[in-house]
């Protein structure tokens, strides 16, 4: 199974996303086994926020990875953009290790851009990353225009990613986001990469092209829109499960390797952009 490179280590391209997950008590244990098969079958990353449940998805994530060994996880979380100044971010720092039971992170990222100054943040983040109390740093959210605002700031080379919402209903990045952080050598880091069980209204599971490349690899839709994803070595995918068993199956789809006449099928029906589109969110 190819590894994706991300802020100097190398992790498998699908990881786990933690969005809504840690919410309710009758399924936390559920959700703590989620984590921990994923973990028991190759999975380093897992991604959590601050705001997902005001801090429980943190605390569900802190459980989970109790049994393992920090140094061969790789947690991600995220800061609010209202604590994203040099005053609060730190705080909100803090708070995060606390309820995730750890001393650093490898990769914190600002949620999304609001009114704190892009300078400020990135300065806040460099502290932090100066401190030890994250590896490294980069963003969520972010178009052409305001990342490469990030990059060219004091400090703003070691933006080390870029996490946005990424599939094959929303292929909108590929038109000028992606060549630009490939410049950079940035990974993408893909949100909703199976547009979250169609709840988006693009009916990807029912899409015929889909079904029959699944049927070919002997696969679910899910899985060929995982392995559709990450299918450049360039991006890891955080699909959201509190299920066992699904999060086996999206492991599974980094096996698939799809054809040349796969992909030209797919973008029969998704096709690539040709002009500038906006960033799509969440």
């Amino acid at each position: 199974m190819k590894k994706v490179k991300i802020a100097g280590r190398e992790v498998l391209p699908i990881g786990l996303g933690t969005m809504n997950m840690g919410d309710k008590a009758d399924t936390f244990d559920q959700e703590v086994q989620a984590i921990r098969t994923g973990l028991d079958n190759g999975v380093q990353l897992i991604d959590t926020a601050e705001m997902y449940g005001s801090g429980n998805a943190e605390k569900l994530v802190g459980s989970a990875i109790k049994p393992y060994s920090r140094e061969e996880l790789f947690l991600i979380s995220k800061v609010l953009p209202a604590n994203a100044s040099k005053k609060d971010l730190p705080t909100s720092l803090e708070n995060s290790l606390r309820r995730l039971e750890t001393d650093y992170l490898d990769l914190y990222l600002l949620h999304w851009k609001e009114d704190v100054p892009l300078e400020e943040t990135v300065e806040a983040l460099e502290n932090a990353r100066n401190q030890g109390k994250v590896k490294a740093w980069g963003v969520s959210n972010l178009d052409v225009d305001d990342l490469e605002q990030v990059i060219q700031l004091p400090g703003g080379e070691n933006c080390k990613a870029n996490q946005v919402r990424y599939n094959v209903a929303n292929r909108g990045i590929e038109y000028d986001l992606v060549p630009m952080m490939a410049k950079y050598d940035m990974p993408v880091i893909a949100y909703s990469p199976v547009d979250r069980g169609d709840s988006f209204g693009a009916d990807l599971t029912k899409q015929q092209v889909l079904k029959d490349i699944a049927e070919e690899h002997n696969a679910d839709v899910f899985q060929i829109l995982l392995a559709w994803a990450i299918r450049n070595g360039k991006t890891i995918a955080i699909p959201q499960s509190g299920n066992p068993d699904h999060v086996v199956n999206n492991m599974k789809a980094a096996e698939i390797s799809l054809t040349e006449q796969d992909l030209e099928h797919i973008n029969d029906v998704y096709p690539e952009p040709d002009s500038k589109q906006p960033l799509t969110l969440w």
